[in-house]
């Protein structure tokens, strides 16, 4: 008698059917990113690779590259352009990132309680967000105008300061900038806050509220601790916009009036791309990317120990 031939058993015929599927699965979703990888390699990966070598060397586009090591590096250390520059993005980065949060948190507490054109007032605050950095710049140029511009002509009627040049004060450009960026920006960050402020459980403010708990006791032991997560992301993006700040500067001051309000940013366009020194704007340019990323490991570290899960 013929002994009948091995069946493989139904639960292992499933697992292999479902790891196929799995597989199948998984090369088609590395179909389709190939397009979007392909696009990072070239338009990213390979740029960045390109500028690390570029920063070893000297070139200029109108003599052949010459190797030399780490001096670009060490140049800059020494180069008081440089310092000027840093100084100016920190001031910018630590005037701009919390008061844009701050201003953020505000509205979106207020906004996120039944007032009076609620949602009009969103969109007003929102809207700057999603105009052009550039356009916004040019606007608030002419706004700040000393001999047509609304704001230079309203504060002189009010006696409050005489009608002057603001983007051409170097006591004034720096604070003028700064405006612009916060009131860019601040909307973005604000809906931000109110998804967050929507996801917080209405049990806890009615729990606090049994125990006397007033609006701030509310505020500081439920809203901001459950908010942690929404300020560790707003922090860490708001320090790397502001440290990498560059369109409503260079349409509105180019980096004046003497070199007061030019950034780091600002000083890789001048040295690469005006000057035509690209071995020595590719080393800036690194420097200012090893500080983005120290800041927001710091900023990381900070807030992780402070983030909430309920």
């Amino acid at each position: 008698m013929t002994a009948a031939p091995p069946t493989t058993p139904a639960p292992a015929r499933a697992v292999h059917r479902r790891g196929r599927g799995a597989r199948r699965r998984e090369r088609t979703a590395w179909l389709f990113l190939a397009p979007s990888l392909l696009i990072i390699a070239v338009f990213m990966l390979w740029p960045m690779v390109q500028s690390v070598y570029l920063s070893l060397m000297d070139y200029n586009r109108l003599q052949p590259a010459r190797w030399i090591g780490l001096d670009n590096y060490r140049e800059l250390l020494t180069d008081p352009v440089v310092r000027n520059a840093l100084s100016n993005t920190v001031v910018y980065a630590v005037v701009v990132t919390p008061v844009t949060v701050g201003l953020a948190l505000a509205f979106a507490l207020l906004l996120n309680r039944a007032i009076f054109a609620r949602g009009l007032v969103r969109t007003a605050v929102f809207l700057p967000f999603i105009v052009s950095l550039a356009i916004v710049a040019i606007a608030w140029a002419f706004l700040l105008d000393p001999n047509m511009g609304l704001i230079s002509y309203w504060l002189d009627g009010l006696g409050i300061v005489s009608t002057q040049g603001w983007l051409s004060d170097p006591k004034l450009a720096m604070p003028a900038v700064m405006v612009v960026g916060i009131w860019k920006t601040v909307g973005f960050y604000m809906v931000m806050y109110l998804a967050g402020l929507q996801s917080i459980p209405t049990e806890l403010y009615e729990a606090a509220s049994l125990d006397g708990a007033g609006p701030l006791a509310r505020f500081r032991n439920v809203t901001w601790p459950l908010l942690s997560n929404q300020t560790m992301l707003i922090s860490i993006m708001a320090a790397i916009a502001t440290l990498q700040a560059f369109d409503q500067i260079y349409v509105m001051t180019r980096g004046g009036p003497y070199f007061q309000t030019e950034t780091l940013v600002m000083l890789v366009y001048r040295v690469g791309f005006e000057e035509l020194r690209l071995g020595y704007g590719s080393a800036i340019s690194w420097v200012l990317l090893l500080g983005v990323f120290v800041l927001s490991m710091l900023q990381w570290a900070y807030f992780r120990k402070r983030a909430v899960t309920y």
